[in-house]
């Protein structure tokens, strides 16, 4: 019989491991286009802001990886950012949230 523990220690380690997964490198080329040219429609194509704020490191410090990823996600209400949920998944929007914060966007 197993332990009810060792489950869920089990999948505790499954499930961190999913989320901390990156994109595929044939995805992350995608997100890099749709952050470049979707994002950089309303965030200027330099993410350096325009009818939505700079996207820029400096900017984003006072955020964490997962606040700015629940943006991404989930939109802002009564703005222009849609929730982006549709097309990305959470591992996706954390990918892109943390490209944005260390100012490695491809």
């Amino acid at each position: 019989m197993f332990d009810n523990r060792l489950v869920i220690a089990i999948l505790a380690v499954l499930i961190t491991l999913n989320v901390n997964a990156e994109p595929s490198t044939e995805r992350q080329v995608e997100l890099a286009y749709l952050l470049k040219h979707d994002c950089g429609s309303c965030h200027g194509m330099r993410l350096e802001g325009g009818l939505g704020p700079a996207l820029k490191p400096e900017q984003l410090q006072g955020f964490t990886v997962e606040a700015v990823a629940a943006t991404i996600l989930q939109g802002r209400a009564g703005t222009p950012m849609p929730p982006w949920h549709p097309f990305l998944s959470g591992q996706e929007a954390r990918w892109v949230a943390t490209q944005l914060k260390m100012g490695t966007v491809p």
